[in-house]
């Protein structure tokens, strides 16, 4: 299983657990890992906070954290677990409301900039930073494009709920429209 993934304090409307993984599995993909394990967190401000105190030194919440297997002297590069990204979905949903975007965006932009982070990458200088945006930026759209299409969905949906005449024809009706 590449993905495991733990939502605390759930579920929290607007995130889907399959959606999720899903789309972590196409960032897997995309960056030629899908054989390798994922462990993602989905949690609240007070524990991130805290995990954030513990290993950052930062007495705040933040967004998103990402603990390595790979790295640090008890670090195994061999594991096929690649590590945690812990996600708050509170930081996550107030940083949507004020980039004007929907939730999934953002959760989808945390979890590839934690992944980037298990794999080494990071933003220290303004040309990693540059590096690791267009890479996220890369993640989003694999994991964009492994979406199931609803255009196609919506239309077998709308093609089975049309009345159908008496000849067997179906058809389809417009909504009548009304002075508001």
């Amino acid at each position: 299983m590449p993905v495991r993934l733990i939502v605390e304090k759930g579920p929290h409307e607007g995130v889907s657990r399959a959606d999720v993984a899903r789309r972590a599995g196409a960032m897997l993909a995309a960056v030629q890992m899908g054989d390798r394990e994922l462990s993602i967190l989905l949690t609240g401000d007070d524990q991130i906070q805290k995990l954030n105190r513990i290993y950052r030194g930062k007495n705040r919440p933040t967004d998103v954290l990402a603990f390595s297997q790979h790295e640090g002297e008890l670090g195994d590069r061999t594991d096929r677990l690649l590590g945690d990204v812990v996600v708050s979905i509170p930081t996550a949903r107030r940083q949507a409301a004020e980039r004007k975007r929907e939730l999934g965006a953002e959760l989808t932009m945390l979890l590839a900039h934690g992944l980037l982070h298990l794999l080494g990458w990071d933003h220290e200088t303004a040309s990693e930073d540059r590096r690791m945006r267009a890479e996220t930026k890369r993640l989003c759209a694999a994991a964009d494009a492994s979406a199931p299409r609803l255009e196609g969905r919506l239309k077998r949906t709308l093609k089975s709920s049309s009345p159908s005449r008496a000849n067997g024809d179906s058809t389809s009706r417009r909504p009548s429209r009304t002075a508001r």
